[in-house]
């Protein structure tokens, strides 16, 4: 195709393609290719106009430089080299390829079989080559202005002990927000808007966790189905936004550049779920969309005796090959970009074991979790790990290095099956409101490496938690087969919803109970968006392929229960902010201080009385409580501190225990913050030592010693948080 469009060498740096003022410069890695070909389109995508042979090849990557070319260019790649797939190599110019580093995406991808580089349906047909063009069924890329005025150009930052998460998806979030315009529900525009952004801010979370954003797929067998991918696990594009989040459509980045400002300006932070452990171009039967064809040997893990076949530790297919420098380079500089460009504060990182993954297995000091700890950029930010996936020796969770955080699964299990009624749960949920010491003291880490939550995006919602006890995923069209089945819940007596007065209370106590143990445990709690009002997915726990009411958070249905459960919610988000005991620094190991004369932490049990050992050994034992003492060093200064002292008392036996309020030495009064049976109360009341407390079953309580004027102070603080604009659906 003749060319018009004045070019030159470029450079081979930036990767990607960079908008000057004058023109774009391109540069494309690819080690195994012969040739690549710019394709430029017209400005829908649907033409190619012209095609452009990249005249340079310098450190194995391909450059040239367009003069005169402008933001909203829309562009792809074809990619010349061997077909070669038993050796890894799968290049095929008849397929139109997405820049791994652009920017932004144009159009739909087509399930068309064009756009696989082989021919379907022949015997070992991804041996074959196919012909046809894929250009009219994938997507492209565009050119952007990366410029934007910030009105908080720096980004928040939340000190660790002191943030609460909060993970929501883009659409499902506002979708059903009768405050918005329609046309901005299910936008980065309408999450950023103030009645949204006002309600997240009242609630008292810290930190916005947003499922992926990354461009992605729906995968051919959901769309046949007349489903979709809804939860965005499958990346594509690790430096564009996925275009359906845009009120606007592709290219208009400033969008999600404002929402991230209307974060900050609320003192907000915005962590990102990013995918970097595989991509959405499956096995080697799957499409070639873009790193396949751009230079598969490089980018993926292949198995080592048979190329032809991909190692599958994140069981979609493949997996990405983090030991390889261009492909860890990629990564890094994907992160960056949302740091540096985007202003977000965080990241998320999904089945993280594998980006820590080198061909020997797993290594805490391996490259990608070294360049994040050494990156002057990336080490400033939150980085939290699922810290699991499928491989061998996948499950690693208190296994990364300092520096990072990482969702605790073990304080799920256990919390859900403490609450549950298990029998001996006890012992194990000590070291869970500790801080989970067990997995995460050693190296200087601190307790808010443990990420804790009860509820996330996989698996049952907190409603349904209380309200199932099996798993109803039909509508995912998979005969209820998908979805974990062990989800340590109960449905209190009644599967699903029930008319049921008793049923009813007894799931609001539990709901409060689980969100009660949440926020009063030492660690970094994570509520699920929803959640603090009782959001219901029908009892299905594996919602990823739900776009519709299943998943969308419905705001119109809020009912009294869902009104008082919120209340709830803030009263606790305020005590954890306002009571440094809640949220220590350093983990309590229960050791005597001799210098102080006192224990951080001491476990009673209904006498009033240490526990013995016996005692933490019996399995029915189901009531104990945990005394924290506000007097206890808090750092490697050796004097004694001045935060209150807490009684936490948790009883999941079925039937009421009495319960002896324990007597301190100098001290003589308790008061009542919390007791899950009587959520709401006029005034706290006070009890002196040695009195015996009612706890109602499958009840929680928080008692505050001498504290009558700090725990006023709370409560002014918190009625004022309710009234505040936002502050109620």
């Amino acid at each position: 195709m003749p060319g018009a469009t004045p070019i030159a060498e470029g450079l081979p740096f930036p990767l990607g393609a960079t908008w000057d003022g004058r023109g774009v410069n391109f540069a494309l890695f690819s080690a195994n290719a012969t040739k690549v070909e710019l394709c430029l389109f017209d400005d829908d995508g649907e033409r190619e106009r012209e095609r452009i042979a990249l005249p340079e090849f310098t450190d194995e990557v391909w450059h040239v430089y367009l003069t005169g070319l402008r933001p909203g260019a829309v562009y792809g790649y074809r990619v010349h080299g061997p077909y070669e797939p038993e050796r890894g190599h799968r290049f095929n110019p008849n397929k139109l390829l997405l820049d791994p580093y652009a920017k932004s995406h144009a159009g739909n991808l087509k399930w068309n079989p064009a756009i696989f580089g082989y021919t379907l349906g022949e015997q070992d047909a991804d041996l074959t080559f196919d012909e046809r063009d894929s250009a009219p069924f994938v997507q492209k890329c565009v050119v952007v202005d990366q410029s934007f005025s910030w009105t908080h150009p720096t980004r928040v930052r939340v000190p660790w002990d002191r943030t609460i998460l909060y993970e929501t998806h883009v659409r499902g979030y506002t979708q059903r927000h009768l405050a918005l315009p329609p046309t901005l529900r299910g936008t980065f525009e309408g999450l950023g808007q103030k009645p949204v952004v006002n309600y997240l801010r009242s609630l008292g979370v810290t930190s916005i966790e947003l499922m992926p954003i990354h461009a992605f797929v729906n995968d051919s067998y959901l769309l046949d189905k007349g489903l979709t991918n809804y939860w965005g696990y499958n990346t594509i594009g690790f430096f564009a936004a996925d275009r359906r989040y845009f009120a606007r459509g592709p290219g208009a980045i400033d969008e999600l550049k404002q929402m991230v400002d209307c974060f900050h300006e609320a003192g907000l932070e915005v962590i990102l779920d990013v995918v970097y452990n595989h991509t959405a171009e499956g096995n080697e039967r799957g499409p070639t969309l873009s790193f396949r064809g751009i230079d598969n040997a490089s980018y993926y893990r292949l198995m080592p005796n048979e190329p032809r076949y991909y190692i599958n530790d994140t069981g979609t297919g493949n997996t990405l090959n983090l030991s390889h420098p261009r492909v860890l380079q990629m990564v890094t500089d994907s992160l960056r970009y949302w740091v540096n460009e985007m202003q977000v504060d965080g990241f998320r990182f999904d089945l993280a074991t594998i980006l820590a993954r080198e061909p020997y297995g797993f290594d805490e000091g391996g490259g990608f979790l070294h360049s994040c700890r050494q990156d002057p950029v990336l080490s400033g930010t939150k980085l939290i790990a699922e810290p699991w996936d499928c491989g061998p020796g996948g499950y690693q969770v208190g296994g990364f290095p300092p520096g990072w955080a990482e969702w605790n699964d073990r304080f799920r299990d256990t919390v859900r099956a403490f609450w549950r009624g298990d029998d001996g749960i006890a012992s194990e949920l000590a070291s869970r409101i500790t801080g989970s010491g067990d997995k995460f003291n050693h190296r200087g880490r601190r307790p808010w490496a443990s990420i804790n939550f009860i509820t996330a995006h996989d698996g049952f919602t907190l409603n349904d938690l209380v309200s199932y006890s099996e798993k109803h995923n039909e509508a995912n069209l998979e005969d209820n087969r998908d979805g974990h089945a062990d989800n340590k819940s109960w449905n209190s007596g009644v599967e699903g919803p029930t008319n049921d007065a008793q049923v009813r209370v007894l799931r609001e106590r539990q709901k409060r109970n689980l969100l009660a143990t949440l926020l009063l445990s030492q660690g970094t709690p994570m509520l699920l968006a929803g959640d603090e009002f009782g959001r219901t997915q029908q009892g299905n726990n594996n919602a990823y392929c739900q776009d519709n009411e299943i998943s969308w958070v419905d705001w119109e249905g809020i009912d009294e229960d869902g009104r008082a459960l919120r209340e709830f919610v803030v009263k606790l988000t305020t005590l954890r902010h306002t009571l440094p005991v809640l949220r220590r620094g350093r983990f309590l190991t229960g050791a005597f201080n001799e210098e102080l004369q006192l224990s951080e932490v001491k476990w009673m049990s209904p006498a009033g009385v240490e526990l013995t050992s016996q005692q933490w050994d019996d399995p029915p034992m189901k009531c104990f409580g945990v005394l924290i003492d506000g007097r206890a060093q808090v750092s490697g200064i050796r004097k004694p501190a001045s935060d209150a002292t807490l009684l936490l008392v948790l009883n999941a036996h079925h039937d009421v225990v009495e319960f002896k309020l324990p007597e301190i030495p100098g001290s003589d009064q308790w008061s009542c913050l919390i007791d899950t049976n009587v959520p709401v109360r006029e005034e706290l009341p006070e009890f002196e030592s040695g009195d015996i407390y009612q706890v109602t079953g499958h009840s929680l309580l928080l008692f505050a010693l001498h504290a009558k004027g700090q725990t006023q102070r709370i409560f002014e603080r918190l009625e004022k948080k309710l009234t505040e604009e936002g502050g109620t659906t």
